[in-house]
């Protein structure tokens, strides 16, 4: 299976993203299924899938942080903050 670039996210509605989420998911679920019974001929395969459910996420939080008023950017620069004091 061909990894998805970021280049190729970019091109994607966020209905074609959270479809692809959840097919990659299913598929990535599935490799560690046979991964755990008879083994998979490349096991770097499920490494490069958990890289591009990362990618699929980080574009769709993109978006809806594109999509965020300033005043909800915000209070969230407010809550990020207060949790970075009480770490």
């Amino acid at each position: 299976m061909a990894s998805k670039k970021f280049l190729e996210l970019q091109e994607f509605t966020v209905d074609q993203l959270i479809a692809e989420l959840e097919a990659t998911q299913n598929d990535y679920q599935a490799m560690q299924m046979d991964h755990a019974v008879k083994g998979l001929d490349n096991p770097l395969e499920l490494r490069e899938m958990r890289r591009d459910i990362a990618r699929i996420k980080t574009e769709i939080r993109r978006r809806q942080l594109a999509e965020m008023s300033p005043e909800q950017l915000a209070k969230r620069s407010k809550i990020r903050e207060r949790r970075r004091r009480n770490k």
